[in-house]
C-alpha cells in the first residue's frame, strides 16, 4: 500500500544575497516546506498576486535589489494574504513600521531559529487540516 504524499507548506524567501537566499532556502527545504526564492520585492510581489494564498511564510531582507524594500513588501504581502507569517530581517536598526502581526529579526540570526519558525509553522498546519479532517 502506498503512502499518501502530503502537500507541503510553501515560503517565500526575498534576499538578494545569493548565499543567504540559498541558506534560508536549505534551511526551509529540511523543515519540509516548498521554497520560492527571489532576489527582489517586485518579483515576490509578483509571486504573491499569482499564488499568495497558499504561501504560509515569507522571509525578506529589508534592503533588496529593485526599487521596493522588504518593509513596503511586508505591507503589500499582508494585504494578499492576512495570515501570512512575515519575517522581516536587517542588519541595521528598523526604521519604519511593520505591518500587525509582521516580526523583525536582526542580523546576524540564527539558523536554528528559522528551522524553528518553520517546524512550528508545519506543526500548526499539520494539526489545523488534521482537525479539518476528523472534524
Amino acid at each position: 500500500m502506498g503512502q499518501s504524499n502530503p502537500i507541503r507548506a510553501k515560503a517565500l524567501i526575498v534576499e538578494d544575497d545569493p548565499m543567504q537566499r540559498e541558506m534560508l532556502g536549505l534551511l526551509l527545504e529540511e523543515s519540509d516546506f516548498d521554497v520560492i526564492a527571489c532576489a527582489s520585492a517586485e518579483a515576490a510581489e509578483l509571486v504573491l498576486q499569482g499564488s499568495g494564498d497558499s504561501v504560509v511564510l515569507m522571509m525578506t531582507d529589508v534592503e533588496l535589489a529593485g526599487h521596493m524594500t522588504g518593509v513596503e513588501l511586508a505591507h503589500a504581502a499582508k494585504r494578499y494574504n492576512p495570515d501570512l507569517d512575515v519575517i522581516v530581517t536587517s542588519g541595521r536598526p528598523l526604521r519604519q513600521s511593520l505591518p500587525d502581526g509582521a516580526t523583525f529579526w536582526a542580523k546576524p540570526w540564527a539558523p536554528l531559529d528559522v528551522i524553528r519558525v518553520a517546524e512550528t509553522k508545519a506543526s500548526a498546519l499539520a494539526l489545523a487540516a488534521w482537525t479539518r479532517r476528523f472534524a
